[in-house]
């Protein structure tokens, strides 16, 4: 199975929708996506992700399902105490680097800001939702990789979201702790993101990237990168 994991476009967050900018970068995106073979198309159900699905559903004639596990990421105080950057992960990370610290610790969890942060609840909705809806597409999460149980796996599907809940997806898909991912890659507006996953059925399966945050058909159209929620 092939996944393409495309981020919204530039959006107005405090109405969860598109801005003018954003709907013509969808709608570049889905001019991009247009030959790719994509047969069925999931979207966050927030606004901005669902408005940037839809310009490509329209173009191949699909629905768009909506996904409430790929919303976009939470985070603040869980106790109403100051934390560090108020949990943002991504200055957060940007913060521990500057201070020499290891943003590669897998119980990260465990540590400060993060254990007083709303974003391991959010995270952990995005990656539990996420084995969920592989699952019912046919891969099923054994430890670090997946069983393909599905006969019916050679499809393309596309996943419309957000910076957060696709860091959080893709740094669990491939076990790398979600702070080393907010603090090493950059996900642009609009861009595509594929993930190829094996369809022997059988078999585990380590998710392979053969493309990440490529924004290329935005040059031009791209506005200053944010993420909010």
């Amino acid at each position: 199975m092939k996944i393409y994991f495309v981020r919204h476009g530039h959006p107005d967050y405090r109405n969860d929708c598109l801005t003018e900018l954003g709907h013509k970068q969808a709608e570049a995106a889905a001019e991009r996506l247009k030959d790719s073979g994509i047969e069925r198309i999931f979207s966050s159900s927030n606004g901005r992700a669902f408005q940037t699905a839809e310009h490509t559903a329209k173009r191949l004639g699909l629905e768009v399902i909506g996904c409430d596990f790929m919303r976009e990421i939470g985070w603040g105080p869980i106790d109403n105490e100051p934390i560090l950057a108020n949990g943002q992960p991504w200055f957060v990370a940007d913060i521990h680097v500057s201070e020499g610290k290891s943003l590669s610790d897998v119980d990260w969890r465990a540590k400060d800001p993060y254990c007083r942060s709303k974003v391991i609840e959010s995270v952990e909705t995005v990656t539990r939702g996420l084995d969920a809806w592989l699952e019912e597409l046919g891969y099923k999460r054994e430890g670090e990789y997946y069983r393909v149980t599905g006969e019916d796996t050679d499809k393309t599907v596309a996943m419309f979201s957000h910076g957060g809940a696709s860091s959080a997806a893709l740094s669990h898909m491939f076990n790398i702790p979600f702070p080393q991912f907010c603090g090493a890659f950059c996900i642009k507006f609009t861009s595509i993101t594929v993930i190829q996953l094996s369809d022997k059925i059988g078999e585990l399966t380590c998710p392979k990237m053969y493309l990440f945050d490529d924004a290329k058909h935005i040059e031009g159209i791209s506005g200053e990168n944010m993420y909010g929620n």
